[in-house]
């Protein structure tokens, strides 16, 4: 196995901290060592390589830029976001686990919770002991989550929660869920716990992408949700979106290092591979793939550096976060499919990661937000006209 010795045609190095440069490599050691070896055979058989969670905590890499009071590493943005860029690297399925785990479950409960669910749950989720889920997409509300027609209705000690959600990243594997209802009309936020009577997690089977990742439906039928169990801060529509804001963020790194995965694989294919007595690399048309998708690898990480100096600052806006988001991923796709072709027939085979990565990338461009969706959030903020109707 060759050692990825990254992609920084632009130098951005330099402007990483010796902090941010250790826990990239920490990370990038990790994926070469433990994910890239067996992930194309989990990718093939449709499972998720479940015994990584606890070397993945033990990386620190579950709620990273939360406080370390609750076993989290505190980490900045920026070492947040190469967290990020390198677990895609090795495959979008692990890279969704984690984002989910931390910014779909932990930063909820951090943000949203009582100080008990903080004390329990978060040193539990930072150590892989438990693992959650996050429950909004319905099977007919998707783009328009405020559309819900899960329902949780008040009852003596508790609710009651009935409804059912679709496209829910380790739902079947998953010890808690944090499920968005409407009560009395406005959305709140839930824990729901594995075993609570008339909740179920089936798995969903026949995905041609992210098949090294459980996806899975909730299904809720009269269950009840104690007091305790709901997020007390989590109060209408916002609070979901706020932590979709979170996972868009490490998605635009994710997307990142699959696009040097690729890029990475492409050129050293192309050196190798002999046609008309020379390599392909000395054809115009392979060099202007691999000119293409080099910089498409440079504007992402300039994008997302500087995303991540005005998340540090608190200055970044979620439409800064969308169009990181929708650009990354764009352009992660067409990098895959055009590394894709340098590989010709070859670039099908399990032998190299471009195929899976092509085929990730096809879901992580449409999930927490599909590019139609971040365009129109964009279009709304330069004109001051919303078009979604």
């Amino acid at each position: 196995m060759n050692k990825f010795t990254g992609v920084d045609y632009f130098q951005l190095e330099s402007l990483y901290s010796d902090d941010e440069i250790m826990i990239r490599n920490s990370v990038r050691e990790f994926v070469d060592h433990e994910i890239i070896p067996v992930i194309e055979k989990h990718y093939m058989e449709g499972t998720f390589p479940l015994h990584l969670v606890p070397k993945l905590a033990e990386l620190g890499v579950f709620g990273p830029t939360l406080p370390q009071k609750y076993g989290c590493a505190e980490v900045n943005n920026v070492a947040y976001g190469l967290i990020m860029q390198e677990l895609e690297r090795g495959d979008s399925g692990v890279r969704s686990f984690a984002s989910v785990q931390s910014g779909l479950v932990m930063y909820p409960i951090f943000t949203f919770g009582s100080e008990e669910q903080k004390d329990y749950w978060l040193p539990k989720l930072a150590a892989g002991e438990k693992i959650g889920c996050f429950g909004l997409t319905e099977p007919d509300f998707g783009s328009n989550p405020g559309g819900m027609i899960t329902k949780a209705v008040k009852v003596d000690g508790g609710y009651l929660l009935n409804g059912a959600k679709m496209w829910i990243t380790n739902g079947t594997i998953a010890d808690v869920a944090v499920v968005w209802a409407k009560l009395d009309g406005k959305v709140k936020g839930f824990l729901v716990e594995k075993g609570m009577k008339g909740f179920s997690a089936p798995e969903m089977k026949g995905k041609h992408s992210l098949r090294a990742s459980v996806t899975s439906e909730l299904v809720f039928e009269d269950v009840f949700i104690p007091e305790a169990n709901r997020l007390p801060l989590a109060d209408g529509l916002k609070a979901p979106l706020m932590c979709l804001n979170q996972a868009r963020y490490g998605i635009a790194w994710g997307v990142t290092g699959a696009m040097m995965a690729v890029y990475d694989s492409a050129l050293s294919y192309a050196k190798s591979r002999i046609q008309f007595g020379k390599p392909i690399a000395s054809f115009q048309m392979t060099q202007e793939k691999l000119v293409y998708i080099l910089t498409e690898i440079t504007k992402s990480q300039l994008l997302n550096y500087h995303l991540a100096k005005l998340k540090d600052k608190g200055e970044v806006k979620h439409t800064h976060i969308s169009m990181a988001k929708r650009n990354n991923c764009e352009k992660a796709l067409d990098a895959a499919r055009v590394a894709r072709e340098i590989f010709g027939a070859n670039g099908i085979l399990d032998e190299y990661p471009v195929m899976r990565h092509s085929a990730n990338l096809e879901s992580v461009k449409t999930y927490e937000g599909t590019h139609e969706m971040h365009t129109l959030i964009l279009g709304e903020d330069i004109t001051g006209i919303p078009a979604f109707e």
